[in-house]
């Protein structure tokens, strides 16, 4: 092809252009369409035939760019689609609710099973921390044991708790 404008051949306007035109696109369309929309663009400059006739490539490159975003719009609208890009916070995929509560229950299952399987003194002494939310001091004054005594019960109860997660979720 012959020069169109400051480009000695399509190849050369191409490398200049391309950088452009991605900016524009990522801009209008998002990231992932914007490579298919510059080929796009790119190929009906050249097919159009005019390139060598081009007084100024730049401003039709734009022009069609635009026009490919306008059809697109239109395109879209006539679906009844609409398009926006991800938001990985608010499109995160989800689990639907009903698994969630099947996996709730079968953990609640694994810590009754871990603590139904702790010695009476330490199951005891969970349960006051945690479902009465005594502290460490008033559970050791009422069992008159230790502070230390409390908190190696409640260790072993976590631990057994964790064990029995990690067992449930498949991790170990």
């Amino acid at each position: 092809m012959t020069a169109a404008g400051p480009y000695p051949t399509f190849e050369a306007f191409y490398r200049a252009e391309h950088n452009r035109m991605f900016h524009f696109f990522r801009r209008k369309v998002g990231r992932d369409e914007a490579p298919d929309l510059v080929q796009e663009a790119f190929t009906c400059v050249l097919r159009s035939g005019a390139f060598d006739r081009l007084e100024n490539p730049n401003g039709y490159l734009t022009r069609t760019a635009r026009n490919l975003v306008i059809n697109r719009a239109r395109t879209w609208h006539r679906k009844g689609c609409m398009l926006y890009q991800l938001d990985e916070a608010r499109d995160a995929p989800l689990a639907p609710e009903q698994e969630w509560k099947i996996e709730g229950r079968d953990l609640r299952a694994a810590y009754r099973r871990a603590l139904l399987a702790l010695p009476k003194r330490t199951r005891r002494i969970f349960l006051m921390h945690r479902l009465k939310g005594m502290t460490y001091r008033e559970i050791a004054e009422q069992l008159l044991i230790s502070d230390k005594g409390v908190e190696y019960h409640m260790m072993r109860a976590l631990r057994r708790c964790q064990n029995a997660a990690s067992r449930h979720s498949g991790y170990t």
